[in-house]
């Protein structure tokens, strides 16, 4: 391990390799990357990825085994890892090996109390990045992608539910509607299943999601702003039927933002209508309006119909500033 003054000078070393020409930029970050200090090489790696130095990717592989041995002394926090996985994720590296390596590797590192995995980010990275390998079979992808569906770390659960949604195929979508009925996740997690979802099917997905906005719970919420990412006719339909079934003041509150996400002219004239004529709601209805940047007209609209209410007016003045 370097001193201080040692190590802050390999840094300015790095740093000082932007104004070096290519040459000198590869000989610099390969030297770099055989270096023994795990913060130093994923400065280097990030930097090889920020100057596209393709041709360094053997010298990443290298440096990458030697951090899978002994990781938690030769790299805590996976800084090393991390960064290599980045870069060569960028390149669209294609040997999956590397990357199913990556997902497979766990990290259990000393924390108060216990120990606590620190190789959440590395996994996810790879799973992702496995998307992108052409030598793999979709079958072959997606149960790799499968084993880490339950993973202990949310980050990467989420990320397996993105990575899925990626490969893009019928099967793919056929396992985010599985992930999602069997539920039992974070909703964040469980979002990414619903948005995934309506992004690969397109509308006509749209009544099996809303579906799941019958819980009214923080989960439903996940669901209601996955509906209104597609900024359709239909989801706002969903969304308005919902609504007006509704009884929570909060999930009111979050149907009504999902309505104005849907950022659709007929969603905006529902929202003003309820200022009108629905005085309990009527707060929630400006709040959603103005946090879904409306234009100028419909800031114009919204201000002349709360003017001569003091407690809407004053609504309006505070998430208006707030906005």
């Amino acid at each position: 391990m370097p001193g201080k003054k040692a190590f802050e000078q390999q840094i300015a070393n790095l740093d000082s390799l932007r104004q070096a020409d290519a040459s000198e930029q590869v000989r610099g970050l390969q030297k770099a990357l055989a270096n023994r200090n795990n913060f130093i090489v994923g400065k280097a790696a990030d930097l090889v990825r920020e100057f596209k130095l393709t041709q360094l990717t053997d010298a990443l592989t290298a440096s990458f085994e030697r951090f899978v041995q002994n990781p938690e002394k030769t790299d805590p926090q996976c800084w090393a890892k991390n960064a290599i996985a980045r870069t060569l994720a960028a390149f669209e590296y294609q040997e999956a090996d590397f990357f199913l390596r990556g997902m497979r590797h766990i990290q259990m590192e000393p924390v108060w109390g216990g120990k606590s995995d620190t190789a959440g980010t590395l996994r996810a990275t790879c799973a992702l990045a496995l998307v992108q390998c052409r030598s793999l079979a979709e079958t072959d992808l997606l149960a790799h992608l499968i084993d880490l569906v339950a993973d202990k770390d949310k980050a990467v659960r989420l990320e397996i539910m993105r990575a899925i949604e990626q490969v893009g195929s019928p099967a793919a979508s056929l396992l985010l509607r599985l992930r999602a009925v069997l539920g039992s996740d974070e909703p964040e997690v469980l979002g990414a299943c619903y948005g995934g979802i309506l992004r690969l099917e397109g509308v006509r997905a749209i009544p099996w999601v809303a579906g799941f906005l019958a819980t009214a719970d923080d989960t439903a919420g996940e669901a209601a702003l996955a509906l209104a990412a597609t900024h359709s006719p239909e989801a706002f339909n969903a969304l308005r039927e919902r609504f007006g079934e509704a009884r929570e003041p909060w999930w009111h509150s979050v149907l009504l933002s999902a309505i104005a996400l849907t950022r659709l002219e007929a969603a905006m004239e529902f929202l003003l209508d309820v200022v009108r004529t629905e005085p309990l709601d009527a707060e929630a209805a400006i709040e959603a309006i103005l946090r879904a940047g409306p234009s100028d007209q419909m800031v114009s609209a919204l201000e002349s119909l709360v003017r001569d209410n003091p407690r809407l007016a004053t609504a309006f003045a505070a998430h208006r500033t707030s906005g």
